[in-house]
């Protein structure tokens, strides 16, 4: 199958088909609304924002997109990161930073930098999933503080109906009836709630096309480029793990390369057009294909339809308390948590644990996913090399008849285990001949070649008759390219 004919077939399929996926795509926009307009709230900006960008997030990345099926919007973990910045300087510097996101993301596609997610392990991306669930739960924390007691009524009620629904229909998603319900509770009796309205300005008409309101100089570039950088990096990853998600799901593949360039353009659009930067929405993709939605169709749907419920329902979105944000976002919270982590903290070696409470405290610290994720990348390679270096073993004999010192070594040699490689030789050995038997062993880098040659290079100026035997094809094509003081073929 050509890319084209790929490419079509993503779009449209049979007319059964298409109908899902606008069935799934509809389905899909009304479990994005609540939670746009809950995550817009956590980055301190109005919701129009976030409901405008979710819009064009979700056009463009139909159609650039490398991932059929899945459901984009301006939702997760990149709300946490804008937060700081809209209080820090305004939304116009947002709308900048945005737009340098989504360049940044198309620069990572181009150089083929998802295959990075390779060397995110397990216990990194369980640490950013729990660090994600309690930043979520914290920002809630403001709303729960100075209010009385019919707001906790309210999220209680909430929190019931999003749990308890389910039981009952699937056909709508249980936190759309917690919102309509709530919004008929709070409209015929009268309390003291905070509603939407309350929390800023709701679209009434179609995005404008703009260039945002920010001087372009070094001082802007110097402000933006730290929030922009966090933004794509966060942005790709949580993109990342929802494809892998639909690609179990589907048991398809996709292009990660192609999601990360479309990602970037429809963030430069989201930003063009007033709105934050957005990624994959693991719940709403997960519920698209569940409803049915397999195809381009089912997210340029979701995307479309947004729009059209938003502006001719803006008076009565309008009324929705912010308890029944609170509670699906205390939801969203609990769901995303990786309960099973705390068992696995037990039964899991313990360096993994390490790994994933690390991820979890400094993310949660520091309020920047990104930073925690780069400390549990780190710890993770840390605990690998000190575990390979474990792998390298180098066994002495002697054999008396030819004097000769035979040193077997097998494993992994590389920059570090090549010093501990090199702790096992005997610079002032009485033997005549010493033979260094590398048959279950490989050189890896320049270091462990270097430090080989440097040990061939001392023992021959003491006198001693060095033989190297068992080098595989990698290993000698190494030490023909970068050892100097010996050329030695394969054995």
């Amino acid at each position: 199958m050509t890319s084209f004919s790929r490419y079509r077939a993503e779009w449209f399929t049979t007319a059964a088909g298409a109908r899902r996926d606008i069935l799934a795509g509809m389905v899909g926009t009304f479990a994005l609304i609540p939670e746009v307009i809950a995550f817009s709230f956590v980055a301190g900006i109005d919701p129009e924002v976030g409901l405008f960008a979710s819009f064009v997030i979700g056009i463009v990345i139909a159609i650039a997109g490398g991932r059929p099926a899945m459901i984009s919007g301006a939702a997760g973990s990149v709300a946490l990161v804008a937060a700081a910045l809209v209080h820090a300087h305004g939304l116009s510097y947002l709308l900048a930073a945005t737009v340098l996101a989504g360049l940044l993301q198309i620069v990572f596609g181009l150089c083929k930098l998802d295959v990075l997610l390779r060397f995110v392990s397990r216990s990194v991306r369980t640490g950013f999933v729990n660090a994600l669930a309690i930043l979520i739960f914290s920002a809630q924390v403001p709303q729960l503080l100075g209010v009385d007691w019919h707001t906790y009524a309210m999220i209680a009620l909430g929190l019931a109906i999003i749990y308890l629904a389910p039981r009952v229909t699937k056909a709508v998603p249980s936190p759309l009836i917690c919102i309509v319900v709530l919004t008929a509770i709070s409209v015929l009796v009268p309390m003291p709630l905070r509603t939407i309205a309350d929390l800023g300005r709701l679209p009434d008409a179609l995005p404008r096309f703009g260039w945002p309101a920010v001087p372009l100089d070094w001082q802007t570039l110097a402000i933006i480029a730290p929030y922009a950088l966090a933004m794509a990096a966060v942005g790709l990853l949580e993109s990342m793990m929802t494809a892998t998600v639909v690609d179990d799901l589907t048991e398809t593949t996709s292009s990660k390369a192609r999601e990360c360039s479309g990602l970037g353009l429809a963030n430069i659009a989201a930003g063009l057009f007033g709105g934050i930067a957005g990624c994959g929405m693991i719940g709403q993709t997960v519920g698209n294909v569940r409803y049915g939605g397999r195809g381009r169709l089912s997210t340029l749907v979701a995307g479309v339809f947004l729009l059209v419920v938003m502006v001719p329902l803006r008076p009565w979105v309008a009324q929705v308390p912010v308890a029944a944000l609170v509670a699906i976002m205390i939801m969203v919270s609990i769901s995303t948590f990786a309960w099973g982590s705390l068992r696995d903290l037990i039964s899991h070696p313990k360096t993994s644990g390490a790994v994933m409470l690390a991820t979890v405290a400094v993310t949660v610290t520091t309020h920047d996913l990104s930073a925690g994720v780069a400390v549990g990348v780190l710890l993770s390679g840390v605990f690998f090399a000190f575990k390979v270096t474990r792998l390298m073993h180098v066994a002495v004999d002697y054999d008396a008849a030819t004097d000769t010192r035979l040193y077997r070594v097998s494993g992994q040699i590389f920059f570090a285990s090549a010093e501990i490689f090199a702790d096992h030789f005997d610079l002032a050995d009485d033997a005549r001949n010493v033979r260094i038997d590398l048959t279950a062993a490989h050189l890896w880098d320049v270091t462990a070649v270097g430090t080989l040659d440097e040990l061939v290079a001392r023992m021959r100026r003491h006198g001693i008759a060095v033989e190297l035997v068992g080098l595989n094809a990698a290993s000698a094509i190494l030490i023909d390219r970068h050892a100097q003081e010996m050329r030695v073929p394969a054995v």
